[in-house]
């Protein structure tokens, strides 16, 4: 894996931003912690990862803020404009014209991620040129590649037939496609409780920190009373 760039696409998390339909159900401030635990469990996913690591934050603004995120050496990426298809797009050329040859792209919503599912999209990338991991919503928590995309701008992002449309986009340009094992993400209250029953068994520490977020809501600490 040593030779695969591992890229997390992120944003800074803040009150009132991000996680609107988690909010609209729990109340922003429990929104906001809740990505906060998400983030720092794909930040440790890069702690952990054994080649190059690409922190890609949303914005130029989020560059000092992104560079601080980790104690390993990091290169970071800020996105461009467009839709994510674009800026996934961009980043990918970007990372290749630096010598970058195979690319694991994650976003910082899925934390039921792990070390095995990341290795055997690394590994797959042996026998196919593009790998996804299906969400259960029908998009995808994982891409990778070893070669350049073919336009991704067109592609229905946050839709359930993002997952199904980028495996034909791949075929129809001649690329072959191979599916990881599956891993959603987390969007919904649906999201939270699954995560909960998952996570409880995983020892990483961030992962556990989630869980105590989820717990602590689930026990009304949250809940609308912080709407």
């Amino acid at each position: 894996m040593s030779d695969t760039t591992l890229v997390l696409f992120c944003k800074r998390p803040a009150l009132g931003f991000g996680k609107q339909r988690l909010a609209a159900d729990l109340g922003e401030q429990a929104a906001f912690e809740i990505a906060v635990g998400l983030l720092a469990c794909a930040l440790e996913d890069l702690e952990h990862w054994p080649g190059p690591v690409v922190i890609a934050p949303h914005s130029d603004t989020e560059i000092t803020w992104a560079a601080s995120l980790l104690r390993r050496s990091v290169s970071i990426v800020p996105q461009s404009e467009g839709n994510l298809g674009e800026r996934i797009e961009t980043i990918d050329r970007l990372l290749r014209s630096k010598g970058a040859s195979q690319l694991l792209v994650i976003g910082s919503d899925a934390p039921e991620l792990n070390a095995r599912i990341l290795a055997q999209a690394v590994e797959m990338l042996t026998d196919h040129d593009a790998v996804f991991a299906a969400a259960e919503d029908g998009g995808v928590s994982l891409m990778a590649n070893r070669k350049p995309w073919p336009e991704l701008k067109p592609m229905p992002w946050s839709t359930p037939q993002l997952g199904a449309s980028l495996q034909q986009l791949c075929k129809r340009a001649g690329q072959s496609v191979g599916w990881s094992a599956p891993c959603s993400d987390v969007d919904r209250l649906d999201d939270l409780e699954r995560v909960s029953k998952s996570l409880r068994k995983d020892p990483r520490p961030a992962r556990q920190s989630l869980l105590a977020i989820i717990n602590r809501w689930q026990s009304n600490e949250y809940g609308r009373a912080s709407k």
